[in-house]
């Protein structure tokens, strides 16, 4: 395996780079790049295609809900190049990342953030009344931002400056990966009755909510999985990790669930770069951001 090592702004970073070295799981695929020097509870990756960089959420060590200023978000190259650790600092624990019109925006347990992308600095700050664990968020076209609230199953849409209950209660089985899609908030849900180890008795759907009507549907029929990032593959189906069984999954429109690819629990919130067919996979508990290349199972 070749290793090519960098010093990027003070921060050593090792990315691995191999033909060979491959995933395991249902399939193999190729690593295209891979990041663990500087990594700290890494949760959320996101591809900001205006600005092309990729962005990471990283929590610390203060854990998920660890109100203690140590949290932040990395800025990366496309290809893997760390070009600031600690690009944007004192978060609590930041998860999901979505951007909108020049602003990235952060979950942080109780707030949600924005940040300035052009010039690295936060530029809101967002309290959400009588949240408990923010975890993903996701953007509408016309810059709505929705958040799900995961232990209490809510999610709040924050639209003309204004804070709002979207959806609560068992019907959304508590939403932790959102992402908009076609008219709908395509939900990634936990499960039902969670646990303080954060098993449920029951595993989450991906599930749709029609965001002109309310309507929830779902798309996987039976409990598929403790549900975290979801994304879409482009070829109307989507890319769907599942944190405690530590799976990627391929669903398709009409539901089926396929494993792509399995890790140690911790797998969450990736990023999918359709053009390239590229999985950017944060392992939360292994302190790793991976590329593979998933252009040979999408198609």
């Amino acid at each position: 395996m070749k290793k090519t090592v960098l010093i990027a702004f003070g921060w050593l970073m090792v990315i691995s780079i191999s033909d060979r070295e491959v995933a395991t799981g249902e399939e193999s695929y190729p690593v295209v790049w891979k990041v663990t020097d500087g990594l700290q509870a890494p949760e959320s990756a996101y591809f900001d295609a205006d600005s092309g960089y990729v962005f990471l959420s990283q929590i610390g060590d203060g854990g998920p809900t660890g109100k203690d200023g140590d949290g932040w978000i990395s800025k990366l190259t496309i290809d893997g190049e760390m070009v600031k650790n600690k690009w944007v600092t004192g978060l609590n624990s930041p998860k999901g990342l979505r951007s909108h019109d020049g602003t990235l925006w952060v979950s942080d347990i109780d707030r949600i953030v924005g940040i300035d992308i052009a010039g690295g600095k936060i530029s809101q700050t967002v309290k959400v009344p009588g949240a408990e664990f923010l975890n993903d968020l996701a953007c509408g076209p016309e810059g709505s931002v929705y958040v799900a609230d995961m232990l209490p199953s809510r999610i709040y849409q924050y639209k003309d400056s204004k804070i709002s209950v979207l959806a609560k209660g068992e019907q959304i089985e508590s939403p932790n990966g959102l992402l908009v899609a076609g008219g709908k908030l395509i939900i990634a849900a936990w499960g039902h009755d969670i646990q303080d180890d954060f098993t449920t008795k029951t595993a989450g759907r991906l599930l749709a909510m029609d965001l002109a009507t309310g309507r929830i549907t779902p798309i996987t029929e039976k409990p598929t999985g403790n549900l975290d990032g979801v994304e879409a593959d482009g070829q109307g189906g989507y890319i769907v990790t599942d944190f405690k069984a530590g799976k990627v999954l391929r669903i398709s429109p009409d539901g089926a669930v396929k494993v792509l690819m399995t890790f140690p629990q911790g797998v969450a919130d990736h990023a999918f770069l359709r053009d390239r067919g590229w999985l950017i996979l944060p392992e939360m508990l292994e302190n790793k951001l991976t590329a593979f290349d998933l252009s040979k199972a999408i198609r």
